[in-house]
């Protein structure tokens, strides 16, 4: 386990406050292609499928990689979880909401409280 700290999370909100209005703007396009179209176009299941797919290629990054290759891992998980949201209409406010809600809630006693 490293010592370095998650440090502040400023720079990374901005980023992905920047990242959803790309989506957002991609998705009510102006009909030029893009990836994010084309992935919003193949729906839920699909991206769900990517999500899937980034976040074992993260998972291998922290296992056997560089930093810097974990870090642009994330940022590709982060990207497809956003694409995802979209696909599903789910809003970052709902997520928001959701992440306060389990605030101050130990981690195992909230996985412990999810039903199957």
């Amino acid at each position: 386990m490293s010592n370095t700290p998650l440090g502040n999370a400023h720079g990374l909100m901005d980023m992905l406050g920047y990242l959803a209005m790309t989506i957002d703007a991609r998705a009510d396009g102006d009909g030029e292609r893009s990836y994010t179209m084309s992935l919003l176009e193949k729906g839920p299941l699909h991206c769900g499928k990517k999500i899937a797919e980034e976040g074992a290629e993260l998972a291998l990054a922290l296992a056997a990689q560089s930093k810097e290759e974990s870090a642009a891992e994330a940022a590709d998980l982060l990207y497809h979880i956003l694409v995802g949201l979209r696909s599903k209409g789910v809003s970052l406010e709902e997520v928001s909401t959701a992440l306060k809600a389990r605030q101050g809630i130990s981690g195992l006693d909230e996985k412990e409280s999810r039903t199957s």
